[in-house]
């Protein structure tokens, strides 16, 4: 077992009607001028912000709006967010959303604390990150974890980059979890979500040759949870206890618990995210689409582990690992198939790729080729170009 430091310090409000309570956490962590931050009206109109912005002023807090969040959370729209928190003088971040909401907050929260500093800056490490405003959230859509994570991505629409950051100062002061908040999400997004919280814990499960019993049970319960219960919320969105366990999974699969003594290698996220910047695809879609190629490439590296998992979360017999390993990526893209969900680059975008955006965006998830992605087999921009190539047939 690697060394680990275990840091979860976001407090979680679960179950019906929590959302009536986000004023009195508000004010528990010290907010008093708040900004809200949404995506759509979709939270206007189900009443939601609505109820939210009561309990704000129930408690005698101020609060502004700041709606328009679009998926794959863009810099041009959190530094709109800033310039207005600044004039503001808010002291506090609302998010009421999902993952691109949180993910938005979190940057307005990092800008709104750092206003002589840009931005992308700070997200791309220019710029050092030591003060933040605290951030709270409300959570509309069970995926990206982001309510309980130290990460966060934005999208620079100008030069077509995806990047997320991670810093203790990403955790939310606190979340509000109510599965009903959730019923409504169109039904692709929702699956697009098992299949991200499933790669949160994916990407930390096969680095070969450590051992964590007690990290791999609790992944491994994780992922059989997903599997049972995001097949029903697929078909059933308001199936209260499946979308509780699908919700609770989201937070435990990336709040870094799933890491602890093995660490993480979030390759597959790395291919997902040019797909996301240049073609606007969605995130869980984009991870599906390629993760059957990157697991191909690496099972050598990890057969154990790979054999491990067909056998713990699929439920394989197969006793040889090499055979049992095949049969879990099988069954893993069988499982996204079911779901609607794409596990090839054509399923996902409608096309294939050119041999020309195959190698930009290998030669951008590698810098140029000058770093190595994954803990398994390390990845170049010539195996990158692999990945993608056979994620294209």
């Amino acid at each position: 077992m690697e060394n680990f430091v275990q840091y979860a310090p976001t407090e979680i409000v679960f179950g019906k009607k929590t959302e009536e309570k986000a004023g009195e956490e508000v004010k528990k962590w010290g907010g008093t001028n708040v900004l809200v931050v949404f995506g759509s009206d979709r939270v206007k109109k189900n009443g939601l912000l609505g109820r939210v912005e009561q309990s704000l002023s129930d408690q005698g807090i101020l609060f502004r709006e700041f709606g328009g969040t679009l998926p794959n959370p863009r810099l041009a729209h959190a530094e709109e967010g800033v310039r207005k928190a600044v004039i503001y003088d808010v002291d506090f971040i609302l998010a009421v959303g999902g993952g691109s909401v949180i993910d938005t907050a979190k940057a307005i929260a990092h800008g709104t604390a750092n206003p002589e500093t840009d931005l992308w800056d700070i997200w791309t490490g220019k710029a050092p990150l030591t003060q933040s405003l605290p951030v709270g959230c409300v959570l509309t859509f069970a995926a990206a974890g982001s309510e309980m994570s130290d990460s966060a991505v934005l999208t620079n629409e100008e030069v077509g980059l995806k990047k997320g950051i991670n810093t203790p100062l990403n955790r939310p002061k606190f979340s509000i979890l109510n599965p009903e908040l959730a019923f409504t999400a169109p039904k692709y997004q929702i699956v697009c979500g098992v299949a991200d919280i499933m790669m949160h814990t994916m990407e930390r499960y096969f680095i070969p040759g450590i051992t964590c019993q007690l990290t791999d049970e609790i992944a491994e319960g994780l992922l059989r949870t997903m599997v049972k219960n995001g097949a029903v919320v697929s078909e059933t969105p308001d199936d209260f206890d499946a979308m509780a366990e699908v919700m609770w999974c989201s937070s435990i699969s990336h709040n870094n618990l799933t890491e602890c003594g093995r660490g993480k290698d979030f390759s597959v996220h790395k291919f997902g995210m040019p797909l996301s910047a240049r073609f606007d695809s969605t995130h869980g879609a984009t991870l599906t689409a390629v993760w059957g190629s990157w697991a191909r490439f690496q099972m050598d590296g990890a057969v154990d582990r790979f054999a491990r998992y067909a056998r713990k979360v699929w439920g394989v017999t197969e006793t040889d690992d090499n055979r049992a390993a095949e049969m879990g990526i099988d069954r893993t893209e069988e499982f996204f198939r079911s779901l609607g969900l794409p596990v090839t680059l054509p399923e996902l975008l409608g096309r294939k790729l050119t041999e020309e955006e195959i190698c930009e965006m290998a030669d951008m998830i590698t810098m140029g080729d000058t770093i190595r992605l994954s803990r398994i087999h390390p990845i170049g921009k010539k195996a990158a170009e692999k990945i993608y190539r056979e994620a294209n047939k």
